[in-house]
C-alpha cells in the first residue's frame, strides 16, 4: 500500500512537470512560429527589452501579449472549472453548463449593442454579471445546502434564458455593433494587449492560492459532505470560499478573451485521465487549460486557410465530449 500511494505521488509530480514543460515548449512557438518566423535568440532579446527590427512590434506587441493572456486565461478556466467539479462532484458542473459564463456574455452583449460602451466599461459589467449569475445559482440551489444535482439544474435553466436574451440583443444589433459583440462571445485572442492581460493575471496571482490553499478540503469533499465533515473540514465555509475564488477567475478571465468555450469543462477530466485519482486535480488542470487556449489558438490561426478565433476550436473538442459525457451518465444510471 506505501509502495503504490508513492508510486501515484510520484505519477502526479511527473505529470504535472510534463504539462508545464509542454506549456512552456507551446508558449516558446506560439512566440517564434506564425506568418513570419524569428529565431529563438531574438525572441528572447525581445523579452528581455532589446529592439530588434521586426520582432520587436511582431514578437513584443502582437505575439507575447497574446501567448501570455493565452496561458493565464487558459489557468484561470481550467483551474475554476476543475473547482466546481470537483465541489459538487459532477463533471457537468462547469461555468460553461451552470450559467456563469452566459452570464457575462449577455451582459457584454447588452453593454455593446443596447448602451454603445467601451471595451472597458464592457469587462466591469462582464465581471458584475459573472458574479451576479453565481450568486443568484447558489442562492436559488441553497435548500438545507447545495445539491450538485440542484445546483447544475438550475444553472442550465438560467444559462439558456441568458443565452435567449444574446439571441435577441443580436438581432437588434446594427452591423458594426453585431461583428464586435460577435467577437467577444466567441472567444478570442485577437488583439490582445497588455491592458487586457494585467487585470486577469493579478486575479490568478491573488486566487489562485487561495484555490490551492483549499486543496486538501476539496479532496475530502469529493468523497462526500458528511465524510469531509467528520474529517475535520468546515465544509460550508470552504464552499463559500472556493466559489467567489473559482467564479472571480472566470469573471476576470472571460472579460478579457470571452468565453472560450468548454476549456473550463475539459481541463478537469483530462487531467485527471493523465494523472489518476490521487492527489489535487487543481494544478494539472489549470495547466492543462493553458495548454488547450495555446494549441486551439496557434491551431486556429495556422492550421486552417481562414483563421478561426480560440473559442470555435475549443468549441469543437468540447461539443463531442459533452454529448459523450451526458450518454456515458444516463446509461450508467447516473443523474445529471
Amino acid at each position: 500500500m506505501s509502495r503504490g500511494r508513492v508510486r501515484r505521488r510520484l505519477r502526479h509530480r511527473a505529470v504535472a512537470l510534463l504539462l508545464a514543460v509542454l506549456v512552456v515548449v507551446m508558449f516558446g512557438v506560439s512566440l517564434v512560429a506564425g506568418k513570419t518566423y524569428y529565431p529563438l535568440d531574438d525572441v528572447i532579446r525581445v523579452i528581455l527589452g532589446e529592439q530588434v527590427p521586426g520582432a520587436s512590434f511582431t514578437v513584443g506587441r502582437l505575439r507575447l501579449p497574446r501567448a501570455v493572456l493565452a496561458v493565464v486565461a487558459g489557468f484561470s478556466f481550467g483551474l475554476a472549472g476543475v473547482t466546481f467539479q470537483t465541489m459538487l462532484r459532477n463533471p457537468l458542473a462547469s461555468p460553461d453548463v451552470i450559467g456563469i459564463s452566459s452570464g457575462a456574455s449577455a451582459a457584454a452583449a447588452v453593454a455593446i449593442v443596447m448602451l454603445s460602451l467601451g471595451e472597458t466599461q464592457v469587462s466591469v459589467i462582464a465581471i458584475a454579471a459573472a458574479l451576479a449569475v453565481a450568486l443568484l445559482v447558489y442562492t436559488l440551489a441553497f435548500k438545507d445546502g447545495v445539491v450538485g444535482t440542484r445546483l447544475i439544474l438550475i444553472g442550465i435553466g438560467i444559462a439558456a434564458m441568458l443565452d435567449s436574451v444574446v439571441a435577441y440583443v443580436l438581432s437588434q444589433a446594427a452591423e458594426w455593433d453585431l461583428q464586435e459583440a460577435m467577437r467577444w462571445l466567441t472567444g478570442s485572442l485577437n488583439g490582445a494587449t497588455w491592458d487586457q492581460t494585467a487585470p486577469a493575471a493579478v486575479a490568478l496571482a491573488v486566487l489562485c492560492p487561495v484555490l490551492l490553499s483549499q486543496a486538501r478540503n476539496l479532496s475530502a469533499m469529493r468523497l462526500g459532505e458528511d465524510t469531509a465533515s467528520a474529517l475535520g473540514v468546515r465544509v460550508e465555509r470552504t464552499r463559500v470560499t472556493v466559489i467567489v475564488a473559482a467564479v472571480g477567475l472566470i469573471a476576470f478571465a472571460t472579460a478579457a478573451t470571452g468565453p472560450i468555450a468548454f476549456v473550463a469543462f475539459l481541463s478537469g477530466p483530462i487531467a485527471a485521465r493523465i494523472t489518476g485519482t490521487s492527489g489535487s486535480l487543481l494544478l494539472p488542470a489549470g495547466l492543462v487549460g493553458s495548454l488547450l487556449v495555446l494549441v486551439a489558438d496557434f491551431t486556429g490561426q495556422f492550421a486552417f486557410d481562414t483563421r478561426f478565433p480560440v473559442g470555435v476550436v475549443t468549441g469543437v473538442l468540447g461539443a463531442p465530449y459533452l454529448v459523450y459525457l451526458i450518454i456515458r451518465t444516463n446509461r450508467t444510471g447516473g443523474s445529471l
